[in-house]
């Protein structure tokens, strides 16, 4: 058995991401750490209860004796770095947590795994030389964009919100453990993922939860601030991609091609819900949604120029947001209403 740890993955990204990759890789055994903060849950990994491929560890990335104690028992080969803290608003709100797991818990792990894999700086111990740490970022380090143009791995770091300076902080810390010791590292910077198993807090769940309990449907400011769309399978499609076959050293940005705004989004979710659950009063679901005041440094709109993936890898998106959106709803209709 091959043993990989990954960080996060009772979270949304990374609880997609352990059963579509046990599956397709029967030879590997996976190390689930995770805090079981507030948006991790273990009913996200129901699939993979009990599979002999699979352990979880409830634990702190930030814990060094703790993660050095797993490095020592399962003599990993491969790191998948999903945890961090990742709502913008809290992070605004209490940005020391986003400090403290996403560049602090960061460097605990590259520090343990180059302790483990490495001998010398650029040197690696004879049974590593293929160990691989692979890092899942967003597309938020690169700031805004304006009407125009697309964010490619070349575009220069600008982050706005305390989450996104928390991330772009830990992408350094990984190509820094790169240039100076030699670890092999991989980065992917994604766009906006949506999906089955997604935190209640984030918008589209926020949309149909709204809708279903007939509350206003809230919409930062005017609604018309744009994100790309990356339904959550596509995303571990080319995190698995990426982990295999990535260059050491480099960045690989995820990204859907699917540009939304706000406005967009509620509104497509209103018109699905409208028709599997028509409201009682004969009125869409349209008529909740409401435009709160927005909140600040919000960022007008992301997109990904994903060339570099799917021309070096051949990845590509299977689902358009209209089809993953479908998907979606089916999801969480199932979810709140059983």
């Amino acid at each position: 058995m091959i043993n990989i740890l990954v960080t996060g993955g009772a979270g949304f990204i990374g609880s997609n991401f352990i059963p579509y990759f046990i599956d397709r890789n029967p030879g590997i055994h996976i190390v689930n750490i995770d805090k079981l903060t507030y948006a991790g849950d273990l009913r996200n990994l129901t699939e993979v209860e009990g599979n002999n491929n699979y352990t979880f560890v409830k634990g702190d990335i930030c814990d060094r004796n703790l993660v050095e104690s797993l490095f020592e028992k399962y003599n990993f080969e491969g790191v998948i770095h999903f945890a961090a803290e990742s709502h913008v608003d809290n992070s605004i709100a209490n940005p020391d947590e986003f400090i403290k797991t996403n560049v602090f818990g960061t460097f605990t792990l590259l520090d343990v795994a180059k302790n483990h894999w490495i001998a010398s700086p650029h040197q690696h111990k004879e049974e590593h030389k293929e160990s691989k740490f692979h890092h899942i970022s967003t597309d938020e380090v690169y700031g805004t964009l304006g009407e125009t143009g697309l964010f490619s791995e070349k575009t220069p770091y600008a982050p706005n919100s305390p989450y996104s300076a928390s991330k772009a902080s830990s992408d350094f810390i990984v190509r820094s453990y790169f240039h100076t010791y030699g670890i092999n590292v991989v980065t992917t910077n994604c766009s906006n993922n949506y999906g089955p198993k997604q935190h209640d807090e984030k918008l589209i769940p926020t949309i149909i939860r709204n809708a279903l309990a007939e509350s206003a449907i809230p919409i930062y400011g005017d609604g018309k601030n744009i994100r790309d769309w990356l339904y959550v399978l596509d995303h571990c499609k080319g995190i698995e991609l990426v982990y295999k076959r990535g260059r050491y050293g480099e960045t690989y940005n995820i990204g859907g091609r699917n540009e939304r705004d706000n406005n967009y989004i509620a509104s497509k979710i209103c018109e699905l819900i409208d028709i599997r659950l028509p409201r009682k009063n004969g009125k869409s679901y349209k008529e909740l949604i409401t435009y709160v005041k927005d909140r600040p440094g919000h960022d007008l709109r992301y997109a990904i120029d994903a060339t570099k993936i799917e021309e070096e890898l051949g990845w590509q998106a299977d689902e358009n947001f209209e089809t993953g959106i479908e998907k979606t709803i089916k999801w969480y209709l199932e979810k709140y209403n059983s």
